[in-house]
């Protein structure tokens, strides 16, 4: 784990929030750098909901985006960061109005191509889940 890193230095506050996990109203709970997991809460709120009330699936895959991509983020080094290049979403329930808690991990991280996998819970039950591929970058 490098503390200089952009990851680490956003979670320390040195850096500012980013508007979209504002946004979201995402926070940490757990990380585990050395293992590449990540544990997130985030508020599903009212203006995030659909015609018949329910979370709109696309804030749902924000959710799942920042939960995932900070699980590797939270390995990276100083100069590093990973971009999304792929996400693939399924939604298994609807999701309400009020929290919404994730879990992410890293399956595989290679020199530059890494697979994470997480899901979204509410109420105990998987609401959503993803994989994703990411591409490490030096930051410019």
């Amino acid at each position: 784990m490098d503390k200089d890193s952009l990851f680490w230095r956003l979670i320390s506050g040195e850096l500012p929030t980013p508007p979209c996990a504002e946004t979201l109203g995402g926070e940490f709970k757990h990380i585990d750098s050395e293992n590449g997991t990540v544990e997130t809460e985030f508020q599903g709120r009212p203006q995030f909901a659909n015609p018949v009330g329910h979370i709109q699936g696309g804030f749902l895959a924000a959710m799942l985006d920042d939960t995932l991509g900070p699980a590797l983020l939270a390995t990276l080094p100083k100069g590093q960061f990973a971009p999304t290049v792929n996400l693939n979403v399924s939604f298994h329930r609807p999701a309400k109005i009020g929290t919404i808690t994730g879990k992410g991990r890293v399956l595989k991280r290679g020199k530059e191509l890494c697979a994470m996998t997480g899901e979204l819970y509410q109420e105990g039950q998987l609401i959503a889940s993803a994989t994703a591929t990411a591409i490490i970058r030096t930051i410019p």
